[in-house]
């Protein structure tokens, strides 16, 4: 979760913690994390981690830095507070506006037992996502025909959501 949009769409945030959602920290306003001096790295993770845990009632574990960029030191910090980051290694590029047929073939060519797929639930100014929603549903049946489960991260590395 990106802590401004926690603030700016509270319901939703409601809504997927109802639903069960594993929810973990994408920093508060999708910062390039390397660029930042420590104190105002530190403070994009743990103002999201309140925002979070005035919704679940815990300060999640999971870290997934925007554009997958951060330091070495920031990922040391990271565990220091019981945290891990997780990335992906299937990059649906949903984020450029592709059409169903385009993200679906980026994310199927790829897939493997173990998989973590990157897609977006919300872009910036006039970024278009239609292509993500329109081929979920062909993806998770091909992929379940497939035999393949779908997981959380939190289930796929045995995890629990609190890093408390």
């Amino acid at each position: 979760m990106v802590g401004n949009r926690i603030e700016a769409h509270p319901d939703i945030m409601k809504r997927m913690v109802q639903e069960g959602h594993a929810i973990g920290n994408h920093s508060y306003n999708h910062a390039n994390l390397p660029k930042l001096a420590d104190a105002r790295f530190r403070n994009q993770i743990q103002k999201t981690d309140e925002l979070i845990r005035q919704y679940t009632g815990y300060v999640p574990n999971i870290v997934r830095p925007p554009y997958g960029n951060i330091s070495e030191e920031q990922i040391k910090w990271l565990a220091s507070q019981g945290k891990k980051v997780i990335n992906w290694n299937v990059d649906s590029l949903d984020w450029k506006g592709l059409s169903a047929e385009e993200v679906q073939t980026n994310i199927l060519a790829h897939m493997r037992p173990g998989s973590i797929i990157l897609q977006h639930s919300g872009g910036g100014e006039g970024e278009d996502l239609s292509g993500t929603v329109k081929c979920l549903p062909n993806i998770i049946n091909t992929l379940r025909n497939n035999g393949m489960k779908l997981v959380s991260v939190l289930e796929l590395f045995d995890m629990e959501p609190s890093a408390e």
